[in-house]
Formats: structure tokens, sequence, C-alpha cells
């Protein structure tokens, strides 16, 4: 999430400033430090068209796992390669490959998807 989406998120808040609702905050879990989170586990975490970017998929599992509490969610949205219908071979290839869904499924206790064209969601619990 960029600092911009954050602000423009943080701006449309009914009820700003501390209360029940959501707090807005932008930290890339992939470099900086989880810990300046404002909680130390969460319920839902997503992962929006970002998966298939992301270098070190291991270690972005892992600190997903560190920080989704119990019985929580991480929603994952991404393309899958080889659905688009076109022609050109860099388009094909922007999707994640089987071994990239193998690495982000397993180890889950509980795993649900549902396709919406070239796209799949992912719900998965710890």
């Amino acid at each position: 999430c960029s600092p911009s989406a954050v602000e423009l998120a943080a701006a449309h808040d009914i009820n700003p400033g501390p209360s029940p609702g959501p707090a807005w905050q932008c930290v890339d879990i992939t470099t900086d430090d989880v810990t300046v989170l404002a909680h130390p586990a969460y319920a839902l975490i997503t992962c929006r068209l970002v998966y298939r970017w992301i270098d070190d998929k291991p270690a972005f599992l892992d600190q997903i796992r560190r920080i989704l509490a119990l019985g929580g969610v991480f929603w994952v949205v991404t393309e899958i390669a080889g659905r688009r219908t076109t022609t050109n071979p860099a388009l094909q290839k922007l999707g994640i490959s089987p071994l990239d869904i193998e690495l982000l499924t397993t180890g889950w206790s509980c795993v649900r998807t549902a396709d919406l064209d070239v796209l799949r969601c992912y719900s998965l619990r710890p």
C-alpha cells in the first residue's frame, strides 16, 4: 500500500482519531520492522495483486504467519499465469506459477479459493 493510498483512505475516514474503526498505517512487510504496527496480531490481512511481485515469498509468508491472529484470515488476490486470452507471452506470465501456488497454500489449516476470470482469491487460515 502506498503512502498516498493510506493518506487518501485516512482522509475519507468518517471517525478520524482513536476509535474502534480502522487504523491507517503504511508498512512494507518485506522490509520494515513489523513491531511498529499498532497491534501484535491481526484478524484479517489482505494482499491484493502484489504477491506475484514479492521476491522472497517464503520470508513474506513467514512474516504474515507471525502477525496473523489465531483463527484469522490471510486474503490473497492474484492473477494465475496462463489465464489471459492473449498472444502476448509477456502478459501470459503476469500471474503466479503452479510452484508459487503450492508455496502460497502449503502449511495452512484451511485453504479456500474463488476464481474471478484471470484472478484467483485465496482465503488462508492458520
